[in-house]
């Protein structure tokens, strides 16, 4: 079954991503030993679930053409694809070692950055009049991530 994507589906995808880093965040922090790097990932969990509130309230924004059903679903099978999709392409289960904060931090950064391919493809997929160019305050909330996650990393170099 083939689906078209209007932006609340993309807003729908990034809020399931945003809950997939929070899940990493806190997993992360219960394997690392440092009260300090302990710390740090939980904040980032909690940056996750402002983010997660963001894309909520831009989804909020939407109009109604940029929220209209584009594909017959009476068995809401959309909903479930694109739970599936976002669930194993971004923040997925990966052997990361959790007991180093740099590789946490460089499987965090490689997560963002999965990220914004995702949406610059799924972008691809969504036409203007059905919100295509919000898309891009999805990646631009992204491409912050990776900043803050960089200057992280650096601090453990």
């Amino acid at each position: 079954m083939a689906f078209d994507f209007n932006a609340k589906d993309i807003f729908e995808m990034a809020k399931q991503i945003e809950r997939n880093g929070i899940n990493f965040y806190e997993s992360a922090a219960m394997g690392i030993s440092g009260e300090n790097e302990k710390k740090l990932l939980l904040n980032l969990a909690k940056m996750e679930e402002m983010h997660e509130q963001t894309f909520a309230d831009l989804q909020a924004e939407l109009t109604a053409a940029q929220s209209a059903e584009t594909t017959f679903d009476p068995d809401n099978q959309a909903a479930l694809y694109i739970k599936a999709l976002t669930d194993t392409k971004i923040f997925f289960e990966k052997n990361i070692d959790t007991s180093s904060m740099k590789e946490i931090l460089k499987a965090a950064i490689t997560a963002e950055k999965d990220s914004i391919v995702f949406y610059l493809g799924m972008k691809e997929l969504v036409p203007g009049k059905l919100g295509g160019a919000r898309i891009d305050d999805i990646i631009k909330e992204e491409m912050s991530h990776i900043q803050l996650l960089g200057k992280e990393l650096l601090a453990y170099k």
